[in-house]
């Protein structure tokens, strides 16, 4: 289970270094594709099969199902660390999710968030609802 919030910063050729912590726990190899909110989603192997058969169960028939798969399936990328634990973030998806410079890595359970810290700043500074209201709302 991945969790932590951790500060980081893109090097010139757009690779990042992920925290040793999560970097131990996701391994060399893992997929990383467009998320929701406005940031980037990395997942083990193992958690993208899982994500994508979900994906891949829904009917076919469904506009709004064929958009989900092009907008995750059709986005994601394998990726590979370097010697030094690095990694590119493949441009598209750095356009994406407006990431330039300054980075935030977020541990959520089952996968990895990436966020432009401007982005994630800015979306825990939105006015929506507290987190109080949204625990009472799904009975938590």
């Amino acid at each position: 289970m991945f969790q932590g919030e951790f500060q980081h910063g893109l090097d010139t050729k757009g690779r990042l270094i992920l925290p040793v912590r999560i970097r131990e726990e996701l391994g060399p190899h893992f997929v990383i594709t467009k998320g929701l909110d406005g940031c980037l989603y990395i997942f083990t192997p193992e958690a993208w099969t899982e994500f994508s058969d979900k994906l891949n169960r829904l009917p076919t028939s469904s506009a709004k199902a064929r958009r989900l798969k092009r907008y995750f399936i059709g986005s994601s990328m394998d990726c590979d660390t370097d010697k030094q634990g690095r990694f590119l973030i493949p441009p598209v998806l750095r356009a994406f999710a407006e990431i330039d410079r300054d980075v935030t890595v977020l541990g959520v359970s089952d996968k990895i968030e990436i966020w432009s810290t401007a982005r994630y700043e800015a979306y825990q500074n939105a006015d929506m609802d507290s987190i109080e209201d949204i625990a009472g709302e799904l009975e938590f």
